[in-house]
């Protein structure tokens, strides 16, 4: 019991605390020089995609490690574009949502709805080329009809039986580059946002981030027709073997794609370098090109090189992933305009203005001068919410969206009950005849239970509204759980201090008239009024 009054008499240094954690708060935001939030494509402007996976293996379930991987070659694609923030995540068991500003729509689809193309090419050349900034990378030149034409790619409808696919691997790897590829390839340079050259000749560059310690665009390749489709391949693991020092990765393919593995390594092991490797491509990009030295001719095979752990891991994920069973198919598109987003974002900004404008006026009116606590703690709520959204911008990367601000905006309510609630214990104090003083202590310990129980509800709600929604709802899910926490804080380390203290003055401590504490307003008889000398004694005494 000495603890709780030693508590109940220390609100200055409750307050002094939590108003020194909300100027630390700002201090963080000032020294990252980030005075806004991060917003969302919905108030921003941009493309937001939901693609949902179907497994093609006839299973039930998604994998999730397969939607993982998934969503990591999505998000390299959407890299591709150059589009800074863009994100891409997984929602549900089945669903991967992409999200880019200032992105068309149509171009987004493009880039996210195919599938993912993983294939095995002979190198016919390798260079060194210099990885130029994006949009400065030489275009590739034009070949005029006159000259020599260039030789015709083996047919990619692949036949349905074994020997019909022997016969065609045969064409593939009897293909050779003509005069005017190579002189084309001497110019071609490597850039993100260089078109790839899908046709033949097959120009593509090194990607850095799963070929070991070479850096991104160091090397260039003249490649030639697809021998192996990537969904030939059964399993691929990432190790180190017995007895050995280095990472590797070790693949198998199904007895077709061992079949011709095993007929394409026969033939690059008698030829000489460059055109005894075969280049791994993974949507237009080298993962690696590994050099043949023996036939491997039972479908299974180890890619050694400048691997570490996390290389040799990522490259045997680009293995893996192209025989994933799954199928994406578009379930939902939204594209919002820069202006529609910011008339959203005026609209919504001029809805929460209403509604605080309404809360303090419905608090003066009822309350008086209580209604001074009700406006300057709301002012420090929106404060202390607009500052973390900040925070949370820049540490995790969180937007708000139009539904997250209409999560604000109804915590204006929230926080308006617990005010309610607050008061009204402490006027139900005050007409059972204790003193202001004491009905502000007692009415707290009644009414923080209440107050306590329906933030739960709250909280509760929003967490699970979180876990089971998905897109835009998450926004408003996140946005209601974080300013129900808020308005915890705010009542317990700010409200309920500062009417401790204003109880303490004269205006507010023997209810004079306007304080929202008279006798009349609260419904006390005349007769019932403390007395002052009893009143004096009891001050006296809780003081």
């Amino acid at each position: 019991m000495a603890a709780v009054s030693a508590r109940r008499r220390r609100p200055t240094v409750t307050l002094v605390v939590f108003l020194v954690v909300v100027i630390l708060l700002l201090t963080i935001m000032a020294l990252s020089r980030t005075w806004t939030p991060k917003l969302g494509l919905d108030l921003s402007g941009g493309t937001t995609i939901t693609l949902t996976a179907t497994n093609t293996s006839g299973a039930g379930t998604v994998d999730q490690a397969s939607l993982e991987q998934a969503r990591t070659i999505i998000q390299q694609r959407v890299d591709s574009l150059g589009v800074g923030e863009a994100t891409v995540t997984t929602t549900g068991n089945n669903q991967i949502q992409v999200s880019a500003p200032n992105v068309q729509s149509d171009e987004l689809v493009s880039l996210v709805g195919q599938t993912a193309l993983l294939e095995f090419r002979r190198v016919y050349q390798v260079a060194q080329a210099v990885s130029y900034p994006d949009g400065q990378a030489i275009e590739l030149p034009s070949v005029p009809a006159s000259v020599e034409p260039r030789p015709t790619e083996p047919s990619t409808t692949l036949p349905t039986d074994d020997a019909g696919r022997q016969s065609l691997l045969t064409e593939q790897l009897a293909w050779t580059p003509a005069a005017t590829d190579t002189t084309d390839f001497s110019e071609y340079q490597c850039s993100d946002s260089m078109p790839q050259v899908w046709d033949q000749p097959f120009f593509a560059c090194l990607r850095s981030d799963v070929s070991g310690s070479q850096s991104s665009g160091s090397y260039k390749y003249l490649l030639g027709p697809r021998l192996i489709e990537g969904n030939l391949v059964t399993t691929a693991s990432a190790g180190i073997p017995q007895n050995e020092l280095s990472w590797v990765v070790t693949l198998s393919f199904d007895s077709l794609g061992g079949s011709l593995f095993s007929s394409a390594t026969t033939t690059l092991a008698g030829a000489t370098s460059p055109t005894n490797q075969f280049a791994i491509v993974l949507d237009g990009k080298v993962i690696s090109a590994p050099s043949v030295s023996n036939p491997i001719p039972d479908g299974s095979a180890i890619i050694q090189g400048s691997f570490n752990q996390s290389s040799a891991t990522n490259l045997a994920n680009v293995l893996k992933y192209g025989s994933l069973p799954l199928a994406f198919e578009v379930s939902n598109v939204d594209t919002v305009s820069a202006t529609l987003g910011g008339d959203q974002l005026t609209a919504g900004l001029i809805a929460g203005l209403i509604g605080l404008i309404l809360v303090v006026i419905y608090s003066v009116v009822y309350y008086r001068g209580l209604g001074l606590v009700v406006f300057t703690s709301l002012v420090v709520a929106f404060g202390l919410t607009y500052t973390l959204i900040v925070l949370l911008g820049q540490s995790m990367s969180f937007a708000l969206s139009l539904p997250g601000l209409a999560g604000v905006i109804v915590a204006v309510g929230v926080t308006a009950d617990s005010f309610v609630i607050f008061f009204e214990r402490v006027r139900d104090e005050a007409r059972e005849g204790r003193s202001l003083r004491t009905a502000v202590e007692t009415g707290w310990d009644k009414a923080r239970r209440t107050i306590v129980v329906a933030d739960a509800v709250s909280l509760l709600s929003a967490i699970i509204l979180f876990i089971l929604s998905i897109g835009a709802i998450k926004g408003f899910a996140f946005t209601l759980g974080l300013t129900t926490l808020v308005d915890l804080a705010m009542i317990f380390f700010f409200t309920k201090p500062l009417v401790s203290l204003l109880v303490k003055t004269k205006f507010f401590g023997t209810g004079q008239r306007g304080s929202g504490f008279e006798a009349e307003h609260l419904g006390i008889a005349a007769t019932r009024r403390p007395r002052p000398r009893a009143r004096a004694l009891a001050n006296a005494k809780e003081a």
